[in-house]
């Protein structure tokens, strides 16, 4: 049976590649590491890159936590046990080309007990304007990861994305959405939670060299002012889905996790424009019509 602790060591591991990738891709900037520790048990790495050349600001951030579950975690997850362990890499990259994607991964464990432990995670992202091309090309890479595991898992995974990222007081999708799960055991798949397990670190490692292919075509084109704002305004609807919705920033505040991590996912700046509505026939509301369930990339 694979251990708690074996799965929190492969996160770190991923979180490390990761963090090589992308400081090789900027170019110029390099991770700042703070150590931290929770009380009540456990703690975690917090890795902040910012003011790159590609990179306005990004997070990879690990951590492997324990203790008491708080009475609303527990009434939330309908459970009676007290002790919970969670691990987990969660990452968050705000570009300051507008051409260039948020990009969102977090791959995670939880464990009550030997009976109650689950997987999560997911890819989504988060183009301040929709290239089809792109899309097409994430959702083929999402669905080669899915597909080496289990044929069903895309486009399950698919449409539970779709539901998740939405902004529903927006009545858009958060970007072009990619894939989410929550809660997989064993008794849920009928797979092992080692095979799990593996699909969990097979889509960690899919992260870099996906996103690595997009910032290369995109980051050398050149933007005016207007697309800058655009941009702006998107990552304003990005925090309104982080701060409203968002589930692992929920358990973060209930769980008295550590802010600055939790709230590392805000972009250093955002915009928001009473009532802005985009040109008719314009990339904006090109990309704007985009925003929905249910569109089919490949």
């Amino acid at each position: 049976m694979i251990t708690k602790e074996a799965i929190a060591l492969a996160y770190k591991e991923i979180q490390d590649e990761i963090c090589q990738a992308l400081e090789k891709l900027d170019g110029s900037a390099r991770f700042e590491e703070e150590l931290w520790e929770r009380e009540g048990g456990g703690g975690g790495r917090t890795r902040i890159i910012q003011n790159g050349q590609i990179f306005e600001k990004g997070g990879v951030n690990f951590s492997s936590v324990y203790g008491k579950l708080p009475e609303a975690i527990k009434k939330s997850f309908a459970v009676e046990e007290d002790d919970f362990f969670a691990t987990g890499v969660s990452i968050v990259i705000h570009p300051n080309n507008p051409f260039v994607p948020i990009i969102h991964m977090n791959i995670r464990y939880f464990e009550l007990n030997d009976q109650i432990r689950w997987f999560g995670g997911g890819i989504d992202l988060t183009p301040h304007y929709i290239d089809e091309e792109d899309a097409r090309y994430f959702h083929q890479q999402l669905k080669d990861v899915c597909d080496r595991h289990d044929s069903t898992y895309y486009e399950k995974f698919k449409n539970w994305a779709d539901d998740y990222f939405y902004i529903r007081h927006r009545q858009e999708t958060r970007g072009i959405g990619g894939v989410f799960y929550d809660k997989l055991n064993t008794e849920k798949t009928g797979v092992s939670m080692e095979d799990i397990f593996a699909f969990s670190c097979d889509l960690g490692r899919t992260f870099a060299p996906t996103y690595t292919a997009l910032v290369e075509k995109n980051r050398h084109k050149t933007f005016t002012d207007q697309q800058k704002n655009w941009q702006l305004i998107r990552r304003g609807r990005y925090v309104e889905f982080n701060l409203v919705w968002d589930s692992g920033t929920k358990f973060g505040l209930e769980t008295n996790g550590r802010i600055e991590s939790i709230l590392m996912s805000l972009p250093a700046q955002a915009n928001w424009v009473y009532d802005y509505r985009p040109e008719e026939g314009s990339e904006e509301a090109k990309t704007l019509s985009l925003l929905r369930k249910g569109i089919n990339w490949i």
